[in-house]
């Protein structure tokens, strides 16, 4: 709501628990390891294998430490019943965090994207453990002018602690808070915002759409949108042992190599995985927005937006290619669309 400004309720908010601490649903066991690195392609044995495991170090197999969230995952019933509670306005609606939500929501400030999620280990979780977590508000910033429209960001600090699963049942999520050993910390942060909108210049019928948001650029991805504004989709190659890789990174997974170059990727695959995103919409783009995760002919996987076909024709494992589309003058990018079909 224009004119509103929550900045003094909103900062006393801050330092507050988020809500009560969380008990992980699912004990850390390896049938779920397996599942999760057969679907990220991490074949480190020693998330498998005691062998592996015990030749460098450790007790035993360990979990991939970017499986950190998979364990306190509430559950598709357990979110839908609690989103309902916070709709009647239930206790379950009264936490720190849904008192921000209303607030800045109030602000106008009712769409959202997550900016960085900064992540610490202090020791590996492994098979036979419960995770449990606590959240705390650690700040919400000032009003500011940012490239999606004037928002807050909201920065919340997430405590991890493992504790032996058979205790987990026996004990509320706040004691064993205190008992857990520490396995990590993490900071999140996202942007709640207003989008712009943004006039239209003289002569112009109607309102000019605002640019798409500018990817951060880096020496590890700089390549990628510089090859796609020349109407190339390259893809990173170690140079010492030809595995390819994205997104891009600075060391090789399977060698540790720090050298690298790059191929031209022929564009073609066929759809992973997909989202239809419907809510919150940013005025750069339209909606419903279909965002694929294609798996290319060449064996990595890219993130794009996928055109050309009805969202309710989209199926997983569907012939798809790519066509670099030029957005701007800056901005060019891979967008995808049915095979045999124009982009």
């Amino acid at each position: 709501m224009a004119g509103v400004d929550h900045s003094v309720e909103l900062a006393a908010l801050v330092g507050q628990p988020s809500g009560p601490a969380v008990i992980g649903r699912d004990t850390v066991d390896r049938n779920m390891i397996r599942h999760f690195t057969e679907a990220t392609g991490d074949e480190n044995p020693v998330y498998h294998s005691d062998e592996a495991a015990k030749a460098v170090g450790l007790d035993g197999v360990i979990a991939p430490p970017a499986m950190l969230q998979t364990w306190i995952m509430a559950g598709l019933r357990a979110t839908l019943a609690r989103e309902e509670a916070r709709r009647a306005g239930g206790p379950a609606g009264q936490t720190a965090m849904d008192k921000v939500n209303a607030l800045v929501d109030d602000e106008g400030l009712t769409s959202v994207v997550a900016t960085n999620c900064e992540q610490e280990y202090h020791r590996y979780l492994v098979p036979g453990e419960r995770l449990v977590v606590r959240s705390t508000i650690e700040s919400i910033s000032d009003r500011k002018a940012t490239a999606l429209g004037d928002g807050r960001f909201v920065t919340t600090r997430l405590t991890f602690v493992a504790v032996p699963a058979e205790i987990a049942e026996e004990a509320d999520a706040t004691t064993l808070m205190a008992a857990g050993v520490p396995v990590a910390e993490m900071v999140f942060r996202i942007l709640r915002f207003a989008p712009k909108v943004v006039g239209a210049p003289a002569g112009d019928g109607g309102a000019t759409r605002p640019r798409r948001p500018r990817p951060p650029l880096t020496e590890d991805n700089r390549f990628f949108f510089e090859g796609a504004r020349e109407g190339k989709l390259l893809i990173q190659r170690c140079t010492s042992c030809g595995r390819l890789r994205h997104p891009p990174l600075p060391a090789c997974a399977n060698c540790q190599s720090l050298e690298w170059d790059t191929v031209e990727a022929s564009g073609k695959g066929e759809l992973y995985s997909y989202v239809v995103v419907h809510h919150p919409q940013v005025p750069a783009f339209d909606y419903p927005l279909v965002i694929g995760l294609v798996a290319l002919e060449e064996g990595t996987r890219l993130v794009a937006g996928l055109d050309g076909v009805d969202p309710a024709d989209v199926r997983i494992g569907m012939p798809v290619e790519a066509s670099i589309v030029t957005f701007d003058d800056e901005l060019s990018l891979p967008v995808f669309h049915p095979a045999g079909e124009a982009g």
